[in-house]
């Protein structure tokens, strides 16, 4: 199978600022169908660490890296025609029955693609022609990774544990005090880098700010691309802190951490909703730790349960700051 297709996001004719979204999960989702509105030159560059689920047996059972975020990031991307809501639909129907049960059709299928093609980077993009995807999904790394995370006061275990595996991250009681990679120093995609150097804008978060958002930094060449690249480089706060890995955090702590694991990382922006903002001067504060304006936007979806994003007020948002506008919506 040929790996010459036209992806989406290199179609002849194509307009917009390129922009780039790092991340992974729900979070990197509601980026890219926010960012759809603002750009026909978006990439997803996604966090290969999911453990758990489908994309844990399929991990375990294959030998694959992780499709699931890969998956919803594309689902997002799909258009909001019959087609692209039928597709999106498909890839992330789960099977409820048999030995099937809990896999979702969108892993299964990139897992072909993949077993087809021999490439990662050529399957995702037979996938997203496939769906029509409005846009690009490249992996950070082609390994499979694992998060491993040093955990203070997890219950039954005094002193500081260790943590093994992104979902089990995602939920320790404790308090995560860091987290790394294994093996430490994978690959980075290169398609991703090239992505990110030729970015005119790179939006990082919402998401799991451990396991998504940071998660995406500890690959070397993606951090030092993201070091490089000249974009402008915007990170989006959660709205509220996430049970297990960001437990009690304030807004300003999401950067505390940001900062302190990645120092030599700045970023232009830091985007929150002023509703979810309950100290602006101690936010403005740590929003100088990693070089950045803070920006407040109504970005919230006031009729979803609390921490959930609207994806057209965070497209109006970052629109507004990559100073694009917006482009007409697709077919």
């Amino acid at each position: 199978m040929s790996a010459g297709l036209v992806t989406a996001a290199r179609r002849p004719g194509a307009a917009g600022v390129p922009v780039v979204a790092l991340g992974g999960g729900h979070g990197l989702a509601v980026s890219l169908r926010a960012l759809r509105a603002v750009t026909d030159q978006l990439t997803a560059v996604v966090g290969m660490a999911d453990d758990g689920g489908s994309s844990g047996r399929l991990r375990r059972e294959i030998g694959v890296p992780p499709p699931g975020d890969l998956r919803m990031a594309l689902a997002a991307l799909c258009g909001d025609d019959v087609w692209g809501r039928t597709w999106s639909s498909v890839v992330q129907h789960r099977f409820r029955s048999g030995e099937l049960a809990g896999h979702a059709v969108g892993n299964l299928l990139i897992t072909a693609l993949w077993e087809q093609t021999g490439d990662l980077v050529a399957g995702l993009d037979w996938v997203g022609a496939l769906l029509g995807a409005h846009g690009r999904v490249l992996p950070a790394s082609t390994d499979g990774l694992d998060i491993v995370a040093e955990v203070r006061d997890v219950p039954g275990q005094p002193g500081v544990s260790t943590v093994r595996g992104q979902s089990a991250v995602a939920v320790t009681p404790g308090t995560v005090l860091g987290i790394a990679l294994d093996p430490p120093d994978p690959a980075a995609s290169p398609q991703a880098v090239e992505a990110i150097e030729h970015a005119r804008a790179i939006v990082m978060g919402p998401g799991s700010w451990y396991t998504s958002v940071m998660a995406s930094l500890l690959v070397p060449g993606i951090r030092s691309a993201v070091q490089r690249a000249e974009a402008l480089r915007i990170l989006a706060l959660n709205l509220v802190a996430q049970p297990g890995e960001t437990a009690g955090f304030s807004p300003q702590n999401h950067l505390h951490v940001m900062a302190a694991a990645f120092p030599e990382v700045r970023f232009d922006v830091v985007l929150a909703d002023p509703s979810h903002v309950p100290d602006e001067a101690a936010l403005e504060e740590a929003c100088a730790l990693v070089g950045a304006e803070l920006v407040l936007r109504p970005v919230a979806d006031p009729r979803a349960e609390p921490g959930h994003h609207d994806p057209l007020l965070l497209g109006r948002a970052f629109g507004e700051l990559i100073g694009h506008g917006s482009i007409p919506a697709w077919r």
